[in-house]
């Protein structure tokens, strides 16, 4: 499993020209079933994106597509980690 962590490195005004696109772009892989789990964080500095295993290179190409790092508005950071204990309704989470 993967964190994925995206920090703004521009105003808030620039990322909300971009939201619907970077929104668009969320849904495509949450469809693909890569994307696990998403939002802002608090306080509004960056977001989080949990992602499933597989290859890391090619989640970064996903991140790469990411209409906020395409327009140089966040960067982002991946974090792998294998989950061996979660709360019972999250148990699939170790499996992903």
């Amino acid at each position: 499993m993967f964190i994925v962590t995206l920090t703004y490195i521009r105003p808030l005004e620039e990322l909300d020209v971009l939201m619907d696109a970077h929104m668009t772009w969320l849904r495509k892989h949450y469809e693909s079933g890569l994307f696990l789990a998403s939002g802002r964080q608090v306080p509004r500095k960056g977001g989080v994106i949990f992602a499933r295993s597989g290859e890391r290179a090619a989640l970064e190409a996903v991140l790469a597509r990411d209409p906020f790092v395409q327009n140089g508005v966040a960067t982002t950071e991946v974090i792998e980690f294998v989950p061996s204990m979660t709360a019972p309704a999250t148990e699939i989470l170790k499996t992903v």
